[in-house]
This record gives C-alpha cells, structure tokens and sequence, in this order.
C-alpha cells in the first residue's frame, strides 16, 4: 500500500529548461558561441549546469577559461533569473492538489544546489505545503545514490517500501529503485537524447501529469 510520493523537480514537477538554458546561453553568447536551441535544451537540461555549457562550448575553449569558472558564470546570472519562464507543467497543480485534498504526503528530491533550489521554490505556491525537500547537498550523497530518496521517506514518516518516486532521468530510478521504492519514470521530461525510459528497468513509464495523476488515483485506493 502507498503512503507517500515523491518527485524529482526539474523536467517532472517542473519546466525549467527556459531559465536554465538562458543561464547556459549567457555564458555561451558571451563566448562569441551559437546559443543552444530548444531542442538541445528539452533533452540536455536535467543532466545539469555542466551537460548544457559541455554542449554549447567546444573542450578546447572550456579548457581555456575552465569549466568551473563558466559553471560560476552561469549559476551566478541563474540565480538572478529563477524563474522568468519556469512553471509547473500542466497538470501538476491539479495533481498537488489531489495530494492535498487526500492528505497525501508528499516531497521533492533534486540534485539541483539547496542554494537554487529553495528560493526557486519559495516563489511558487505550489510548494508551500510540500512536506519535504532535499537538494543536491542537503546529504553527503546525491541521486543516484539511494540516500536522498531514504531522508525524505523518513522525514514525511513513511517507510521507503510505501512510497513512489516520479523522475525523468535514469538515475533517478536507479535512486528509487536503491531505496525500495516503487519508481515511475516522467515520459514528458527532459529525457536525454537516446535514452529510452522503457529501458530504466522502472515500474511504469507515464507519458503525461494526467496520466500519472489517474494512476496515482487507482494505486492510492481513493475518490476522484
């Protein structure tokens, strides 16, 4: 029986690919460099700050201005910008509120910095009753390690065993999967190119908030 639900953030609960990439661009641009489209954006954005200025800058120019220091350049103007065009994807509202409405608890585990995270969420109300949140470094360890997923289950009171986790990259199954978790991969995220979620050995594959909200409904036993 599940008890609990757990989310990844970036390209699951939430289109952030907008801000990220024109953080990345900033950069980018700034190098005299070709910005990255939207495709590169849909499809490179939940692998992080260091995948989307990897794939916009040749090695040769980040070797010669380093890749931490490019990396500081952009989450610097990031954070200045969190959330222009970021927004829940759709659905994901009516979903929160389902979660509500049955008193379900529920949380977000990111390997996104507690340093973005925590302001990005703070100016969107539908966080303010998440129940548990936990960043990139809120633990020693990040997805795919099973540690996160653990924290969260034990800070919402819920055993590992009951909860689910929803994410649109392989670790995150792999991290769901670790924990003893039931694990359902976001079909509608930042899905790398050439990954195929039907591969990530993962509980289902959802291709849609709505879809993923009607088997939630079913699994969690209770009224529309």
């Amino acid at each position: 029986m599940f008890k609990a639900v757990l989310f990844d953030l970036d390209g699951t609960l939430l289109d952030t690919a907008g801000d990220m990439g024109a953080a990345a661009n900033h950069v980018i641009t700034g190098l005299g460099l070709k910005a990255l489209s939207d495709e590169v954006l849909a499809c490179t954005t939940s692998d992080g700050s260091y995948a989307l200025l990897k794939a916009g800058i040749p090695p040769e120019v980040i070797e010669q201005h380093g890749l931490e220091a490019l990396r500081e350049r952009m989450l610097g103007f990031y954070r200045q910008n969190l959330c222009h065009h970021t927004q829940p994807y759709a659905g994901v509202p009516e979903l929160v509120g389902w979660l509500h409405q049955h008193s379900i608890p529920w949380g977000v585990v990111t390997n996104k910095p507690q340093a973005l995270t925590e302001p990005l969420l703070a100016g969107l109300p539908l966080f303010e009753r998440c129940g548990i949140t936990v960043s990139a470094d809120t633990l020693p360890w990040k997805k795919p390690h099973p540690a996160p997923l653990l924290h969260a289950a034990e800070r919402l009171g819920v055993a590992a065993g009951h909860c689910v986790y929803v994410g649109d990259h392989r670790r995150d199954i792999e991290a769901g999967l670790a924990a003893g978790m039931h694990t359902l991969a976001a079909g509608w995220g930042y899905i790398s190119a050439g990954e195929d979620p039907q591969h990530w050995q993962a509980g289902g594959v959802m291709d849609s908030v709505e879809a993923l909200n009607h088997w939630l409904q079913g699994a969690f036993d209770t009224p529309c």
